[in-house]
């Protein structure tokens, strides 16, 4: 059977819950340490991916959001780590929810600067799921710079062979 979006999606939840166990064990003062990398903190960067992930999620409920999301975020450790998962599985549901077929038509919605744009559902999926990847890599390469050793494997493989279990 050929690997499909829903697994991706699933596998992007899966990876999102061993993040989230990785940084609960970690004192929040390290989620709000400057660091350098594409943002400046670790808070910064999940912020950015929650960001990500609920604008896409928006857009394909054919809504196009003028703002991100997060720009009034006033949680803690919690509160981040929780949404970040929510939203990796709002978004799975979503999918779910609308069939297969969903999957091969095209959405047209408008960024955040309020350019048009028009792509289809599976393609803008796969960029949401590989996003969020890139941005978890990014958290562990800081997790190792703030002296955090034990960090999950987030890596798909890992992820398939429990599918096999």
């Amino acid at each position: 059977m050929s690997y499909t979006i829903q697994q991706h999606l699933a596998y992007s939840v899966w990876a999102t819950e061993r993040l989230k166990e990785t940084l609960d064990a970690v004192d929040e003062s390290i989620l709000f340490a400057d660091v350098k990398s594409s943002f400046s903190s670790l808070a910064k960067t999940l912020l950015h991916a929650w960001d990500a992930e609920v604008i896409w999620l928006k857009r394909l409920q054919g809504v196009s959001l003028d703002a991100w999301p997060s720009q009034n975020f006033k949680g803690g450790k919690k509160e981040l780590l929780e949404g970040i998962v929510q939203s990796a599985k709002n978004l799975a549901d979503f999918v779910e929810s609308k069939g297969v077929d969903y999957l091969s038509t095209s959405v047209t919605y408008k960024n955040l600067k309020g350019d048009l744009f028009e792509n289809r559902v599976e393609d803008m999926l796969f960029h949401v799921v590989n996003h969020g990847t890139y941005h978890r890599g990014q958290v562990t390469t800081i997790l190792h710079q703030l002296g955090v050793t034990k960090i999950q494997s987030m890596d798909i493989i890992f992820y398939l062979r429990t599918l096999n279990k």
